[in-house]
């Protein structure tokens, strides 16, 4: 299922008619205590998400699910008419696992979401990585940290994920935004290092495996 949070009904329309004619299951919704009203029954596999909407924006939307356990890694792509660098950067370091402008072509819009429903479902989410004290299960989505449940959004488990299955490699921050966002920006970018951040203050003395390669990136290596 996914859902569409959208107040302008030709967009909701025509993305919803596309959506269930391309095999999927769409529900698309104006007011987002529709949508408040819908999570109650079924939590989707994926959000498309509106920034400017009545009753309550986006951006507060989106921070109420990443603080709810039930949601805190559930898939949302921002659809928004904001297309500068800046609005990318604040969406995306809100939680957002991708963004797409207004106006936008369905063809695209379409592959961003096989993009991310293939990362959710990723075969080498059958493993398990242990170091020290820092244990995830991807299938299982846990994250234990020092005998603690650790809640992560989907980018921070992804991130994880990416640097534990690729032990002592130091991935730069082009190659970060390429392979768990799925797109480059141009200049200067901070989105990597804001989930860095959040990620070594959720995991606390785990935390320190995420080694700062100066100059060029990040690996996760034991301690």
């Amino acid at each position: 299922m996914i859902y569409l949070l959208e107040d302008d009904v030709s967009i909701r329309n025509f993305v919803c008619y596309a959506l269930n004619n391309s095999g999927y299951e769409a529900k698309g919704f104006e007011r987002p205590s529709e949508f408040w009203a819908a999570m109650e029954d079924e939590i989707p596999s994926l959000l498309l998400l509106d920034i400017m909407l009545p009753e309550e924006d986006g951006l507060s939307i989106l921070k109420k699910l990443r603080e709810r356990s039930k949601t805190a890694s559930m898939p949302v792509i921002m659809l928004t008419a904001k297309s500068t660098e800046y609005d990318k950067v604040v969406g995306l370091d809100s939680g957002a696992d991708d963004y797409i402008s207004k106006p936008f072509g369905m063809m695209e819009l379409m592959s961003r979401i096989k993009a991310l429903l293939r990362r959710t479902v990723s075969e080498a989410d059958h493993c398990e990585y242990t170091v020290g004290e820092l244990y995830v299960s991807p299938e299982k989505h846990i994250v234990r940290a020092n005998g603690r449940d650790v809640t992560l959004t989907f980018k921070e488990f992804e991130l994880l994920c990416l640097m534990l299955s690729n032990r002592g490699t130091v991935f730069t921050r082009d190659q970060i935004l390429q392979k768990i966002w799925g797109f480059e920006f141009d200049g200067e970018n901070r989105t990597v290092d804001v989930h860095i951040r959040t990620l070594r203050t959720k995991l606390g003395q785990c935390g320190e495996y995420i080694e700062t390669v100066r100059g060029i990136g990040y690996k996760v290596s034991d301690k």
